[in-house]
């Protein structure tokens, strides 16, 4: 498949988003493609898998962390190839008035992908008992996608490493996860992206997979009332002894002490 020019797409971001829907997705199981068009809403995803994202008529490839955003009324087309999993928002915005940021209809956070994944999942655990923190979140990605630098036009071999290994990390957080898997879905071996890490992040992989996980962890601790334990599973740390000290580690403080009083649950 010819990769087409990435349009670029016109939304108002003066003021928050009205959101419609949001949630976590998955597809390609019962079957590898779904058809459908929002004639009033614009479609914004997040995705942690590689498919086939058709747009009026034109195909695009899609992969692990990357985001697009589909104006109203477009026919779209995915095509799966096995179940998929991505974190979506439908939008209604009503204004005209463009931004003048960088938005396209296909576009790779970088560097920003830690903080968007944590925007995305926050307004899906916000939005039964917070939905303006919602908007609010929404709205954040929408402005970091827009404020992004432009995409240079050749990066180090390093870099693109880095963020394959970041983008296949985000997307499956949930999952028990190894070095040599992360490795080699960014292409490299094991020992080449830890020397990359070192020098790239200044972290470790491991100790980077532990954070992004503690950092979901905290999420669902502030924001739900599911037990410790269930979390702790939750964010692929199902040992609740690894899970506390996965947590003092990062943050200096046990699970319950980083839970809100008022959702606090006992752990079982």
């Amino acid at each position: 498949m010819t990769e087409p020019e990435i349009p670029a797409v016109e939304i108002d971001l003066t003021e928050p988003p009205e959101v419609w829907a949001q949630g976590r997705g998955t597809h390609g199981r019962r079957q590898l493609e779904d058809r459908f068009q929002l004639p009033r809403l614009w479609s914004l995803h997040l995705y942690g898998y590689h498919a086939e994202l058709e747009v009026d008529g034109r195909s695009y490839r899609v992969a692990p962390g990357t985001v697009s955003l589909v104006p109203p009324a477009a026919a779209i087309v995915y095509r799966y190839q096995g179940p998929s999993t991505h974190l979506y928002a439908h939008l209604r915005v009503e204004g005209r008035t463009p931004t003048r940021g960088g938005l396209q209809l296909i576009m790779s956070p970088g560097a920003e992908l830690p903080v968007i994944t944590d925007l995305m999942e926050s307004a899906v655990a916000a939005a039964a008992v917070r939905p303006e923190r919602t908007r609010a979140d929404v709205w954040g990605v929408l402005l970091r996608l827009a404020d992004r630098p432009a995409p240079r036009r050749a990066t180090s071999p390093a870099h693109d490493h880095v963020m394959a290994a970041m983008a296949y990390i985000e997307s499956r957080l949930t999952e028990p996860l190894t070095v040599p898997q992360v490795a080699a879905a960014a292409g490299i071996s094991a020992n080449h992206l830890a020397r990359l890490f070192a020098t790239e992040v200044d972290q470790s992989v491991v100790g980077y997979l532990r954070r992004r996980r503690i950092d979901h962890a905290r999420r669902l601790l502030a924001s739900s009332t599911m037990s410790i334990s269930a979390i702790a599973a939750a964010v692929g740390i199902p040992d609740l002894q690894a899970f506390n000290k996965a947590c003092r580690a990062v943050t200096g403080q046990s699970p319950r002490r980083l839970r809100q009083p008022e959702t606090a649950s006992p752990d079982r």
